[in-house]
């Protein structure tokens, strides 16, 4: 089985950003990994192939990776995503930009939903104190933040990654509703522990838990127990990385599918959980 088995489908990381800059991004990917991609990357294009597969909303996530470039890229995604049905817009901001809290305010002011930081291509860990302000932004808003905060799948050696610095940024913001990205891999066990103590920390399945994963970023989904994703399944919401996937869309989701976990656990797992982690109900 490939299709969703439940209704209000939410895909909680998805990527939209204008042509050069995801051109950019692919061929920084083609390059390191050696991924080739076949997804279109334009709004209409995309939703369109989102919405035959069975997705009924979905976050769009923006990273700026050179300082002075967040607002403009803020701009551009709010602006994409307002006259979409779709598309729930997040914001990025740069530690060395002159003013991170200004940033991020104004643009959760102009409608973002909250925030994503890339953080091993950004260059910046997640607790660098250059980004208190924009934290207290989004804290004050009580909007979520998005972190690609993990090793994976080729950021072993980045001193900005990992469960340390993750529970850094989680000691000084404990309210804020934070996800770690890809099930927080390659320190999965330890990110899931994270999750199972703290009802503001969120996981997404996003790569992961691709029936692919093993091929793509050496990860094997299966390590991830189904009691796991059950007890967990408020704190862990379904995303695909779309378009930026070296592989059909169907893959992201069948192996999730092919656990034939409790319709309860799923229906949080493809909706409720992304939409607990946007609302904070």
């Amino acid at each position: 089985m490939t299709e969703f088995p439940v209704d209000g489908v939410v895909d909680a990381h998805v990527h939209l950003m204008p042509e050069r800059l995801m051109a950019a991004i692919r061929e920084a990917l083609g390059e390191a990994a050696g991924w080739t991609f076949d997804h279109p990357t334009d709004r209409d294009r995309m939703e369109a192939a989102l919405t035959a597969a069975g997705v009924e909303r979905y976050v769009a996530l923006p990273y700026a990776s050179r300082p002075g470039t967040a607002g403009d890229l803020n701009e551009w995604v709010i602006e994409a995503a307002a006259d979409s049905e779709m598309a729930v817009p997040f914001a990025t901001v740069h530690a060395g930009d002159d003013d991170p809290g200004t940033v991020v305010a104004d643009a959760l002011d102009a409608g973002a939903r909250g925030l994503k930081l890339q953080l091993p291509v950004q260059g910046f860990a997640a607790d660098d104190p250059r980004l208190d302000p924009a934290y207290e932004a989004v804290a004050a808003r009580d909007v979520p933040v998005l972190l690609h905060v993990g090793t994976a799948p080729m950021f072993e050696d980045s001193p900005h990654v990992g469960v340390e610095r993750f529970e850094s940024f989680l000691a000084s913001y404990p309210d804020v509703r934070v996800c770690a990205a890809h099930m927080g891999t390659y320190e999965v066990d330890a990110f899931v522990e994270l999750a199972r103590d703290n009802g503001n920390v969120f996981l997404d399945t996003t790569f992961a838990m691709s029936s692919v994963a093993e091929t793509y970023m050496e990860f094997d989904p299966a390590t991830v127990a189904d009691e796991t994703l059950i007890e967990l399944s408020e704190s862990v919401m379904y995303g695909s990385d779309y378009p930026n996937i070296p592989y059909p869309y169907a893959r992201e989701r069948e192996h999730l599918l092919a656990r034939d976990l409790p319709v309860e656990a799923q229906r949080n797992m493809f909706s409720r959980t992304a939409r607990r982690f946007l609302d904070g109900d």
